[in-house]
């Protein structure tokens, strides 16, 4: 098969790879229909993120048909249609049973926290991502979900990691009816969870980017506010102005590390693999909100230690809520949403690019041209 090949910081290709095969009976192998590029996968392609080895095929966010099932699977058939999940869940460890599925017990030999993830770091598993032809999907009964007929598969496709970690945001940001609700980014996942912050009840959503294309996406996709942080003296004391200097009631960190960042982190990261990511983000949101708010942060962030304001967090009476989206957990609701007419997940796609074309469309979204926002791969 030809798929997306990672050959170091910056460089990424097409290359023909063995097809995936079925390797344990709960197995499934997906033909994918679509991918995306996520901004967390701009981490792994910057070099950003320990362990991201040469030869992996990225890619968390596929749709596709069933090829083939192995003989244990029950729920799924040949031909079936279906939307995959980012996060690889056995679905009947302690976490799994309690819908913590990101940080299931059975999928991940490499870590204690997160469980595992398509197509991103040997941190998170190892497993091939779906910027392929075909990918294989374990678990196949836990996973991935017939899409039902009346949806369309590009909204199917923003399910599977972007909109689901942009609404658990929103969910996690412990929002009630009235509050001022600050986003930091403006990217798929903070317009997303801007979106969602109206459904939990919000009066008030503020999102905050430095980029003007994404901004104004903002105002159109999420109806939200907007502050341009490289027009202002000060962000944190922006956001005190304009929530009468008290802060915002929830702040949600739509950021994580920044996936561009600067030579030390460079160094630090790809050479020694001690970055865990600059918390920048996170640090305005627990300067921003007020005393006894909440901060809600589901980004990319690496497994080592950030450099974080507890202190300062802890003294306003903070509470932060964080983890890596359970994004198979909000397709109940989201499909609701989405069938009532609230939402249109696919209004923030911008670009469609052929498979092999793959270089062209990491460089284009890294480098923020032609308002890209959200780039669709189609093998």
């Amino acid at each position: 098969m030809r798929a997306m090949t990672y050959r170091g910081p910056y460089r990424v290709r097409v290359d023909d790879k063995p097809d995936p095969r079925i390797e344990h009976p709960n197995d499934a192998v997906i033909r994918v229909e679509r991918a995306a590029i996520c901004g967390s996968d701009l981490h792994l392609y910057h070099g950003m993120m320990p362990d991201t080895r040469v030869g992996h095929t990225f890619g968390h966010e596929f749709i596709g048909v069933v090829e083939e099932i192995g003989s244990s699977v029950e729920t799924l058939s040949v031909g079936d249609r279906v939307m995959v999940p980012f996060h690889i869940s056995c679905g009947t460890c302690w976490f799994c049973a309690r819908g913590l599925f990101t940080n299931c017990h059975n999928v991940n030999p490499n870590a204690t926290a997160v469980g595992g993830i398509f197509g991103y770091s040997h941190t998170t598993g190892g497993y091939d991502g779906g910027q392929a032809e075909r990918v294989r999907v374990p678990f196949a009964d836990v996973g991935p979900q017939v899409i039902p007929d009346w949806l369309d598969p590009e909204d199917a496709l923003m399910m599977t990691d972007a909109l689901g970690t942009g609404y658990f945001g929103a969910q996690l940001a412990s929002i009630r009816e009235g509050d001022t609700v600050v986003v930091l980014g403006a990217g798929r996942v903070g317009l997303f969870a801007a979106k969602s912050a109206w459904f939990m009840g919000a009066g008030r959503v503020i999102v905050v980017d430095q980029l003007e294309y994404r901004l104004q996406k903002a105002r159109e996709f999420a109806h939200a506010e907007t502050i341009n942080y490289t027009e202002v003296d000060d962000v944190v004391l922006e956001m005190k102005k304009q929530t009468d200097f008290l802060g915002a009631d929830s702040v949600i960190d739509a950021v994580g590390a920044e996936a561009d960042g600067n030579f030390l982190m460079h160094v630090s990261s790809a050479k020694l693999k001690m970055q865990g990511g600059s918390p920048v983000a996170l640090n305005w949101a627990i300067d921003g909100v007020r005393k006894g708010g909440t901060v809600s942060a589901m980004g990319a962030y690496g497994p080592i230690p950030n450099l974080v304001k507890f202190g300062d967090a802890m003294n306003k009476g903070v509470t932060i809520h964080m983890n890596q989206a359970p994004v198979k957990r909000q397709w109940p609701r989201l499909l609701e949403h989405i069938q009532a007419g609230h939402l249109k997940p696919s209004d923030i796609i911008t670009h469609r690019i052929p498979l092999e074309h793959i270089g062209e469309a990491y460089h284009l979204f890294s480098s923020k041209l032609d308002g890209c926002i959200k780039p669709v791969i189609v093998p």
